[in-house]
């Protein structure tokens, strides 16, 4: 939605990085030709990117459990 503005240094430093964790990896699927640029790269989670990805929602949601018990965020839940 526009909220999160990232320059190409930004984005490939990144891009590289998880690829250098094994967080993602190249796909060899493309989609149709007439939609693909030869230039264009596809990545995906790799198991560990999915593992790495969830221990990281449990970490946030943590962080948004305490920030809402100590009322600095509304909608405190069960």
């Amino acid at each position: 939605n526009g909220d999160i503005k990232m320059g190409p240094g930004t984005l490939y430093g990144s891009i590289k990085r998880m690829l250098d964790m094994g967080v993602i990896a190249e796909c060899d699927e493309r989609p149709d030709p007439a939609l693909d640029d030869e230039r264009r790269r596809y990545y995906r989670l790799t198991p560990y990117g999915e593992q790495v990805a969830r221990a990281e929602v449990q970490r946030l949601e943590t962080l948004v459990r305490a920030a809402q018990l100590k009322k600095l965020i509304g909608g405190v839940s069960g």
